[in-house]
């Protein structure tokens, strides 16, 4: 035991000063301490078993890459299973992953984005326990969760423990949206749950079992969680590492819940700047708004953007102050609104064949109804009733499985 805690006590001292760099208003407060960050909780778990592990950029303690560290302190990591974007985070949206061996550690990479989504039985075969540990931002349509539940439905399958280290999540403060019409089901869509739905992937986690959303519905995965240290739901958290490429600000991050409806829309989001999901834009927005921008190619963030090489004119929000959607606790649905009233050809606004996307705003948002409610100009108050009472529901049902304040 002595040869596991020595480096258990030195990695958790660089923690500890790590940590600072994701922290609360509060400069007095304890820093947050990712379930990543708490070896001493979970390393004993690991001794003697073979691991596998779902990781990405954001899979790290400090600044180090989990996988790194627990190779260093003598776990058996047979396997590392990548996600959208992949385990080193270098592939665009949508992109499609290969399996190959990581060049830095030499253990081999399985891409769950790619030929297949999850791990076959040949891959779970070698497997005592699976870690999951991927950075979310809270949001519908962000597909980490969608992948959690593959993963838990795989070890449900294989009869293994998933260990969760939790994470926290910037958007927790927001719970709003139209609940999910499952027959808008989609790869951004999966769960009867908001737009942004308020919880950590622990909390995630426990959701999807109890309320019966796996494969088989009478089994439960098994689930461990190493909870977030020094941490609620309201608390601001500055992620030290970008998501995924085009959620590459803070800004970004907190903007998302509401501009990322823009992928349904003949409109450019961003994609093909370095400020995605923070600019609002249409080459037919000229003339009516002042601001503009170019969107062009970049290599692993947007290759083909819409109005690539065109300049595009709307709204810039790089420097909107996210405190105010802070303290509505709402998505900003008046953008999508004001950008509908504005455009000349509206005929166009809302037509999934021209967004590169190819999702319609009934995919995105998730109900039949927003898009008539827009073109028919009902107010956005009304439109926030018509989520309701499943919203209010769904915020009851949520309270079961909180792990935090």
């Amino acid at each position: 035991m002595k040869k596991w805690m020595s480096p258990i006590v030195c990695l958790c001292m660089i923690v500890c000063l790590q940590s600072f760099a994701a922290v609360t208003d509060d400069k007095t407060a304890k820093p947050i301490l990712t379930g990543a960050e708490q070896t001493e909780k979970y390393l004993p778990l690991l001794k003697g078993k073979r691991v596998a592990i779902m990781a990405n950029p954001t899979t790290i303690i400090g600044k180090t890459h989990l996988v790194d560290s627990l190779q260093k302190l003598g776990v058996n990591i047979v396997k590392v299973f990548g996600p959208e974007h992949g385990f080193r985070g270098n592939a665009g949206a949508g992109e499609a992953i290969n399996d190959e061996i990581d060049q830095a550690t030499g253990i081999p990479l399985i891409s769950l984005y790619g030929k297949k989504n999850k791990p076959s039985k040949e891959d779970m075969a070698d497997v005592d326990i699976l870690i999951y540990d991927l950075q979310d931002v809270g949001v519908r349509y962000y597909t980490n969760i969608n992948a959690l539940v593959r993963l838990m439905d795989v070890c449900v399958e294989n009869d293994k423990e998933i260990l969760i280290l939790d994470r926290p999540n910037p958007n927790a403060y927001l719970i709003d949206g139209p609940i999910l019409d499952m027959k808008h089901k989609s790869g951004i869509g999966m769960f009867p749950i908001p737009m942004s739905h308020g919880l950590t992937v622990g909390e995630f986690a426990q959701m999807a079992n109890g309320e019966g959303w796996l494969l088989n519905k009478d089994k439960k995965c098994k689930i461990r969680i190493i909870p977030v240290a020094n941490y609620d739901h309201d608390m601001p958290y500055t992620l030290p590492v970008k998501p995924s490429p085009n959620l590459n600000t803070q800004q970004a991050i907190m903007l998302y819940p509401s501009t990322c409806m823009f992928e349904a829309t003949y409109l450019n989001h961003g994609r093909g700047t370095y400020f995605p999901f923070t600019v609002l834009g249409s080459p037919e927005l000229k003339g009516i708004y002042s601001f503009s921008y170019t969107p062009t190619s970049i290599k692993g963030m947007s290759a083909t953007p819409l109005f690539m090489n065109e300049e595009c004119y709307g709204l810039d929000l790089r420097n909107y102050d996210v405190e105010k959607l802070r303290k509505s606790k709402k998505i900003n649905i008046s953008w999508i609104i004001e950008l509908y009233n504005a455009h000349p050809f509206k005929e166009k606004f809302f037509d999934s064949k021209l967004s590169r996307e190819m999702n319609s705003i009934e995919i995105q948002i998730g109900v039949s109804e927003f898009r008539q409610q827009v073109i028919a100009g009902v107010s956005e108050a009304d439109i926030r009733k018509s989520w309701e009472p499943g919203l209010s529901q769904y915020k009851e049902m949520r309270k079961k499985y909180l792990l935090y304040p």
